[in-house]
């Protein structure tokens, strides 16, 4: 492992030191022994700590933002997972069963957040609603990242990640509807385009600011169905947390009809779409720059 990887561990673990004791959500032992409950109680008891938690524990807290941020550095990436993960009880990333993996991760903090009105649903009336993420700038458009630094886990190597749209085939000639706009454009582009990442060799200086995410597996309440996961903004420069927020979901007994019960869990505070609540709650601390 190189001196630059070794160098974002030690302020990562510098952090999260000092967020003793929020690191991991507080919780108290259930009195009630859940595999000696029956399941529509171990359901009940489930939902009540559910509920609980998302009173006491759940939501953000933001400590400090910043404003007109290039880019950042994504600390780990959710992985991809499948019927699975979505049916075991102690799988990690829980909290977050709906949200993006791999480089459609990547890609959510480089796109363009599209209001609702422009999808055909009606404004967002608060701060709480938000629009959808996608690759194409649009009137009322709100702007993603311009780049996102991520460190291979194998070589340790930090690579720079842009998103471009980029030709990938040619429209048939011989179709009705290319061949009306010919007619009337010759000049018509004929070319297939589609949005997609570029990867190269991170340059320096090396990103001020990232953010990282924390999947709790706490035996007593995973044994209810409850899973939790913290996000945090961190300034890596000061060592210092920007910002952290909490998620609490309960999920329901697998069944025939539910068997990806992670995937029809109910959450708490969580805003627009399921896939991108990491980015929605990244870029309200860490504010991209708005011309891009």
């Amino acid at each position: 492992m190189n001196a630059r990887c070794v160098s974002y561990l030690t302020a990562i673990a510098l952090v999260l030191a000092g967020c003793a004791g929020g690191g991991r959500p507080a919780h108290s032992a259930n009195s009630a022994d859940p595999s000696k409950l029956t399941v529509q109680e171990r359901v009940k008891a489930g939902r009540a700590l559910w509920e609980q938690k998302c009173r006491t524990v759940a939501g953000e807290k933001i400590y400090r933002t910043v404003d007109n941020v290039e880019g950042i550095l994504l600390m780990k990436l959710r992985p991809n997972r499948g019927e699975r993960e979505w049916n075991d009880p102690d799988w990690p990333g829980a909290a977050f069963a709906e949200e993006r993996t791999g480089d459609s991760y990547i890609a959510s903090f480089l796109g363009y957040e599209l209001p609702k009105s422009y999808l055909g649903g009606r404004s967002p009336s608060s701060p709480s609603e938000r629009g959808y993420i996608g690759e194409t700038r649009q009137i009322g458009s709100r702007n993603g990242y311009r780049w996102a630094d991520v460190i291979d886990d194998k070589d340790g190597k930090r690579w720079r990640y842009t998103g471009s749209d980029k030709v990938v085939g040619q429209k048939d000639k011989t179709a009705f509807n290319v061949q009306l706009e010919l007619s009337k454009n010759p000049n018509y582009d004929l070319n297939v385009y589609r949005w997609t990442l570029d990867k190269k060799p991170a340059p320096d200086p090396e990103p001020r600011y990232g953010v990282t995410f924390e999947d709790h597996v706490i035996p007593e309440e995973r044994a209810l169905g409850v899973a939790s996961s913290t996000i945090r903004v961190i300034d890596l420069h000061a060592n210092e947390v920007l910002a952290e927020k909490t998620f609490y979901v309960v999920r329901g007994t697998s069944s025939i009809g539910n068997p990806s019960p992670w995937l029809t869990a109910y959450g708490c505070h969580f805003v627009g779409s399921a896939s991108t609540q990491t980015r929605y709650f990244v870029d309200q601390v860490a504010k991209p720059s708005k011309e891009n």
